[in-house]
């Protein structure tokens, strides 16, 4: 199909189509003469899931050139290609902004310990959690780690439940989409879902009896 076609059926512009050839983020269409390239089924995939991890994850570009390479190096392991996926999905926070920091970093690795989940040291999730920990504790409500381990339960069980939809994608591009949808919406999900939770024990907890 020409350019114009795999514009069409993808909802991507022309100028955005070669601006992600330009990147590395899209092979190049096949030469049929000096002026025109014909694009197949992979481009159309490819620019699937460049949309995925820009609309849907938030990832920048240079993010999706990760992605990419990963994707496309036939030595890197399932494991390893999820990782880089899900690295990209974590938000950055300034990690060195709050005092508590370095007792926070030491409470997720004594979690991760205790758990024994196999998260390397420095996972951008542990930095992340860390974040959040010396924030709540610089807020005045450090008491808050009490309910680590009961999140850490629900947090197993849903990745289990994440992990088994993955399975059912064999496609590498099909799996690194499902892990973004699925984390970013299923975050959305789950949310939800725990504040409709919260709205009903709380009513059965502290609602007005009839």
């Amino acid at each position: 199909m020409r350019i114009g076609e795999l514009s069409r059926r993808t909802g991507v512009s022309i100028p955005t189509i070669k601006f992600y050839v330009r990147e590395g983020l899209l092979p190049a269409g096949e030469l049929t003469s000096p002026n025109q390239a014909s694009y197949g089924e992979t481009h159309v995939q490819r620019l699937r899931l460049i949309r995925a991890l820009l609309d849907v994850g938030g990832l920048s570009v240079a993010a999706i050139r990760e992605v990419i390479v990963a994707l496309d190096d036939p030595e890197r392991s399932v494991h390893k290609l999820l990782g880089t996926v899900a690295s990209g999905l974590v938000p950055r926070y300034d990690r060195e902004s709050h005092a508590g920091i370095e007792e926070a970093r030491k409470q997720v690795a004594a979690l991760i310990a205790a758990r024994g989940w196999r998260v390397g040291e420095g996972n951008p999730a542990s930095e992340a959690l860390a974040v959040a920990l010396a924030a709540v504790d610089e807020a005045g409500h450090g008491s808050f780690v009490e309910v680590l381990d009961a999140y850490a339960d629900a947090a197993e069980r849903v990745a289990g439940a994440d992990l088994d939809f993955v399975a059912r994608n064999v496609a590498r591009e099909e799996l690194v989409e499902s892990v973004v949808v699925g984390t970013v919406i299923g975050d959305a999900i789950f949310s939800a879902l725990r504040r409709m939770a919260h709205t009903d024990t709380s009513d059965r907890m502290y609602g007005e009896t009839t």
